[in-house]
């Protein structure tokens, strides 16, 4: 539960879901993609305006707007790398700032805003990234490809999906910076229901994330910088799901990796957010939107009787390759017991569960509160498998 007094992790005391979500943005800093001094500028005009509905977007995206042209007066002047990182910063508070607006035009143009920003700033601070388009059913997947400097010959590339309600932008820097001094290349990708491809491409998520997986699978295969035999897979927070779901049925993955576990029964954790929205909306990190807009589904009634579809119990038995669950042992999102099901009902043989300790950091869910410490872990464990 969150304090009852502001911390750096809880920092609306009592509203769970403006917490978490200013604490999805402030892990973002170690990257630079954020500022703190922005984010606590943002937060001290939110914490007397917490009950007036528009208070979030318009402050998030007043500060988002102020960045966005100072990157551009930076690049008019020939700035190009402050102006880089001008317009990551914008797209990040964009991105949060469209987080509570429901599905529609007003969501739709702030989702395009942050990719907008996102894309610039990245482009321009990290040369070594190629905006790119995955083939998937007659249409494309839009993702990131971060290749590892230096890198000789056919290296190893982890394909990294998103969770819920985070983006590949996102991904591809605390994700791939790491994997990439480390020799390894990133596709960084919005599978279906997630960032670009359900904001900009209205591309639903499906409980059979096997067919995104293969798509991304093949197209990494073809690159000549990958090398086909060591190609691994991950899926944060929603993720979690994703990705153990995809190598039970796609074997050429070398990997997997379960950036915290999902739960264990989906069915009960949208009912959750749905008895949450009933009695008191802010104990829940999700909005009463989310998981029916990415899912396709009108309402959160119908939400819950499409979640019955997303189970692994029947699922997680295939799974052979190698597959690590990380998860945080006050994870407040996904119980840490979900971590431990996922783990128990694995088939590998060479399985991995690492929880994080409050004592260690990265206690919270998918180490928000430390991710660094959770993307040292998961490569420290990549590195023999990669190198094997």
């Amino acid at each position: 539960m969150a304090s009852a007094s502001p911390t750096w992790i809880d920092h609306f005391p009592g509203n769970f879901m403006w917490s978490n979500a200013t604490l999805v943005t402030k892990g973002m800093a170690p990257y630079g993609a954020v500022a703190l001094g922005e984010i606590d500028e943002v937060c001290e005009r939110l914490r007397a305006r917490q009950g007036e509905p528009h208070a979030w977007r318009e402050e998030w995206s007043a500060v988002a707007a102020r960045l966005e042209k100072s990157a551009g007066a930076a690049q008019a002047r020939g700035e190009c790398m402050s102006a880089g990182n001008l317009f990551l910063r914008a797209g990040m508070y964009y991105f949060t700032a469209e987080r509570f607006i429901e599905p529609g035009p007003e969501k739709r143009a702030m989702g395009q805003k942050a990719i907008d920003c996102q894309t610039k700033g990245i482009l321009r601070r990290y040369p070594n990234v190629e905006r790119v388009e995955v083939p998937y059913e007659g249409k494309s997947l839009p993702a990131l490809f971060m290749k590892a400097p230096g890198a000789a010959g056919r290296a190893p590339t982890m394909v990294a999906f998103d969770g819920l309600d985070n983006c590949k932008e996102m991904s591809v820097l605390f994700n791939g910076l790491e994997f990439a001094a480390r020799g390894w290349h990133t596709l960084a990708i919005d599978g279906p229901g997630q960032g670009e491809s359900l904001r900009l491409r209205d591309i639903r998520t499906r409980h059979d994330y096997e067919v995104a997986g293969t798509a991304a699978y093949e197209w990494v295969a073809a690159r000549p910088e990958a090398d086909p035999k060591r190609v691994a897979v991950m899926g944060y927070s929603f993720g979690g799901y994703y990705a153990p779901r995809i190598v039970a049925f796609e074997k050429r993955y070398c990997a997997c990796v379960a950036f915290g576990a999902m739960h264990w029964s989906m069915e009960a954790w949208v009912d959750g957010i749905r008895r949450a929205v009933r009695t008191d909306a802010k104990s829940s990190a999700q909005s009463h939107f989310q998981v029916p807009w990415a899912f396709g589904a009108k309402d959160l009634d119908e939400a819950v009787e499409m979640a019955k579809r997303f189970d692994l119990s029947g699922v997680a038995g295939r799974i052979e390759c190698p597959l690590l669950v990380a998860h945080g042992e006050n994870d407040r999102i996904v119980p840490l017991d979900s971590a431990k099901k996922l783990y128990a009902a694995a088939g590998s043989k060479h399985k991995t569960l690492k929880v994080f300790t409050a004592a260690e950091g990265g206690a919270e869910h998918c180490q928000v509160d430390n991710r660094q410490l959770g993307v040292d872990a998961i490569a420290d464990w990549l590195t023999p498998i990669f190198e094997g």
